[in-house]
């Protein structure tokens, strides 16, 4: 084992054993057959191709097959399949599973790490992990620990291992790897403990590490370029995120990158979001506080940014900005674009032109979002491009400890991590949502490093006025802005949709259903209740001629970190626990794999 410290071909400037990991990688994401990134494909729509399961029969599902991962608390993420062998990972302490899908799924191997168990005082939000990456032969894990594996496909053998933060300051990983090119893309966690966030690049044949970004700081070490890097058309300017701190507070910034990373490979761009500021309480950090809460386009060889887009000045609520980026080429006022489509967690769809960053939709996609009225779209204004917030529920203008009630959305956001589907057939985006409201007291807090930095107490309810439930799974019109139907759920719908090319759409609840909707109608077509709660993302795959569906089940994740973890005080686990008390009714833990299928 070495220990290191620190759609298209490949480009043809790269060696022949790079172009071999991407042409590799790139055939198995043009392969419906096979399922070998988190998000489906570089483009991030969680589309598939395969039609045997259609709208028409999915009420003949049943279950396949079942895996046990013999790990409770929440299981985020999906299994991977490439060729003939499924990848399956779990929450701490991180096992993979290799299962061979030709023979009843048989362990063809297994990694079980050896992690020190003090990392999980520092995991915020339960002890989740977002799932594995694949490129040259190798599945790339992200521990919690923050200790980024190699691992070889077939033998599971450790390839290199390279350590990317110190869980002594607070820095873990619960994010997924990503592989672009010759290279695997990791973030960091850990803004609740005055981490200062970057994303990471390591060379996929040895780990040694090709660049990273910080969110904050100096422009050298966020890989800015004054006068190339846009924000909203125009250059970022020197010392951009400097100048929006008070004094050295971006060095315990946070702008972590815990979220999910997407690629263009004809604009050789990676787009990821950055967390929130540190800390909550927004009086002890005057200014902008860029670029947390903010939209990055960057070149995958070099790491240095195109452009920035920051959603969320000044963040007051814990809104934080990592939600996945999709990318679609639509029309949009006529004019056909190649687009990125974002939902905050601060509750509003964003489209932009992912090759300029400029902002064409910002819109709710949830009724209840009430923090500000719009975001403003007039180009000429002081204002362009920002949330005009309401005082009422502003934590800022209300003042340190002061409750400020009411507040739409919740920290957790109209939709956390949990990552929305795009089917070209139908031109909608199906997002999983949270119609949760709070409550938010800031506090004054001093930071110490490996202590959190959070300075907020919260409570969390649905909101009200409404159908009484804390979800809805919606469809949105990313070029209008528009809902096209919304399904209402007892709880937030923490699991990632998935679309097919059969016209069904695919998603998990907090109680434990897999449910199957038409991509036009929304009409509830089938439900199965799996034995925990779903906060995994539903994927599909071909074998043997046959089309499978598979989620994991296991409750937890931040809107289950009452039961995950135990706690029963209302207002731990950042607020949720009170919120979703009533989820123990309903579900317990649980660690599990659920394959369906179509009777033969």
């Amino acid at each position: 084992m070495k220990k290191v410290t620190f759609g298209v071909v490949a480009a043809l400037c790269l060696s022949t054993a790079t172009a071999y990991a991407n042409d590799a990688l790139m055939e198995v994401m043009k392969d419906p057959k096979q399922f070998g990134t988190q998000l489906g494909n570089y483009a991030g729509t969680r589309y598939s191709e395969l039609d045997q399961i259609t709208k028409d029969n999915v009420k003949d599902l049943s279950v396949a097959w079942t895996f046990s991962t013999g790990v409770l608390r929440g299981h985020e993420g999906a299994p991977l399949v490439i060729g003939d062998i499924m990848y399956v990972h779990t929450p701490f302490p991180n096992n993979v599973y290799a299962l061979d899908l030709n023979n009843e799924g048989k362990i063809l191997w297994r990694y079980q790490p050896q992690q020190n168990a003090d990392v999980i005082g520092v995991m915020c939000c339960d002890t989740v992990n977002r799932g594995l990456a694949y490129g040259d032969d190798m599945i790339f894990l992200g521990q919690a620990d923050n200790t980024l594996v190699a691992l070889d496909a077939k033998t599971g053998a450790v390839k290199w291992t390279v350590q990317n933060g110190d869980p002594a300051k607070g820095e873990t990983n619960t994010s997924a790897p990503f592989v672009v090119k010759d290279k695997v893309l990791i973030g960091i966690s850990g803004g609740e403990y005055g981490v200062r966030g970057y994303m990471t690049a390591y060379n996929i044949k040895d780990g040694s590490q090709a660049w990273r970004a910080y969110s904050t700081g100096p422009d050298a070490e966020m890989l800015v370029d004054p006068e190339k890097t846009m924000v909203l058309g125009k250059p970022i300017g020197a010392d951009s995120s400097l100048k929006s701190w008070e004094g050295d507070q971006w060095q315990i910034g946070g702008g972590t990158t815990w979220g999910w990373t997407t690629y263009d490979p004809d604009l050789n761009l990676i787009y990821y979001g950055t967390g929130n500021p540190s800390t909550w309480n927004p009086a002890q950090r005057p200014g902008d506080n860029k670029w947390s809460m903010t939209i990055m386009a960057r070149d995958a060889d070099t790491g240095m940014a195109k452009w920035f887009y920051q959603k969320t000045p000044h963040d007051e609520w814990d809104f934080d900005g990592v939600n996945e980026h999709v990318l679609i080429d639509k029309a949009v006022d006529g004019k056909d674009r190649k687009l990125i489509v974002t939902f905050d967690r601060n509750g509003f769809g964003y489209t932009l032109d992912r090759e300029t960053g400029e902002l064409l939709v910002a819109k709710k996609y949830d009724p209840a979002v009430n923090w500000a009225t719009e975001v403003n779209m007039d180009k000429n204004s002081d204002q362009y491009g920002r949330p005009q917030v309401v005082a009422q529920y502003s934590t800022e203008q209300q003042g340190e400890d002061v409750n400020t009630t009411g507040i739409c959305p919740a920290a957790l956001g109209s939709k956390d991590q949990q990552p929305s589907a795009y089917s070209p057939k139908t031109g909608l985006n199906y997002v999983p949502t949270n119609h949760v409201c709070m409550d938010y007291e800031p506090f004054r807090v001093s930071y110490s490093a490996g202590q959190p930095y959070v300075g907020a107490t919260l409570s969390m309810f649905p909101a009200p006025n409404s159908h009484g439930g804390m979800g809805n799974f919606i469809a949105w019109d990313a070029a209008t802005g528009e809902i096209k139907w919304s399904l209402p759920e007892q709880f937030s719908v923490w699991s990632g949709a998935l679309a097919t090319a059969g016209d069904v759409v695919f998603y998990g609840t907090l109680e434990g259903y897999l449910k199957a909707v038409d991509a036009t109608t929304g009409e509830e077509l089938y439900k199965f209740k799996t034995p925990s709660g779903i906060i995994g993302n539903v994927m599909t795959y071909e074998n043997a001629g046959k089309q499978y569906v598979a989620v994991l089940s296991g409750v937890g994740g931040w809107a289950g970190i009452g039961l995950a973890a135990g706690l029963t005080n209302a207002n731990d686990g950042l607020g949720a626990v009170g919120g979703y008390a009533a989820l123990s009714d309903y579900t317990a833990l649980g660690g599990q794999l659920t394959v369906f299928a179509l009777p033969n």
